[in-house]
């Protein structure tokens, strides 16, 4: 009888280890990732103090938006400092601590300056394009790190979601204080 059947595996089969996947854990086969994330973050960054400069009197008339701003330069800066990071040459061990520095100073300074819900904007979309964001990229950037340093969990894997979550998260909050504060 064939050690695997239909996905059963049969008493006394040998047992396979799990397919690891290549580069989880090497920084150079991130390189690509980085130079991108680098470059659209940066841009992204920039257009945020147009938009800002653009609505300067409305943003710095309301804490509220002020606390948007803040949290959207913090969405779109992380991503830029995580793909520095992952370009300087520097060991696993080494980058791995670098992502868990990163992972909790944007959290806690996203945990700050998160804006709160309003009753404009329906609880759900408050949690979907404002909560979930700032709590994907600090999660993930810190399983990322602690992946390098345990040489397992996913390893880097966990900086795709963390970064595209948090480019999300900054392209919403550029909407708001660009259109939805003249509303």
């Amino acid at each position: 009888m064939p050690p695997l059947l239909l996905g059963v595996i049969t008493p006394g089969a040998p047992r396979r280890a799990a397919p690891r996947l290549s580069g989880v854990t090497d920084p150079e086969a991130w390189s690509d990732f980085a130079v991108a994330t680098a470059g659209a973050a940066a841009a992204l960054a920039g257009l945020l103090f147009v938009a800002l400069s653009i609505n300067i009197s409305s943003v710095l008339g309301s804490t509220r938006i002020t606390a948007r701003a803040g949290s959207t330069l913090v969405l779109l800066a992380t991503p830029v400092f995580l793909a520095l990071a992952l370009l300087v040459p520097w060991g696993t061990t080494a980058l791995g601590v670098v992502l868990v520095v990163v992972a909790v100073l944007a959290g806690g300074a996203l945990t700050v300056m998160l804006p709160r819900p309003i009753p404009e904007v329906p609880r759900l979309a408050w949690v979907f394009t404002t909560l979930v964001p700032p709590v994907v990229l600090a999660v993930g950037t810190l399983l990322a790190g602690v992946g390098l340093l345990a040489d397992g969990f996913g390893g880097l894997l966990w900086l795709a979601p963390a970064i595209g979550f948090s480019l999300l998260g900054g392209l919403i909050g550029a909407w708001v204080l660009l259109v939805e504060i003249l509303r």
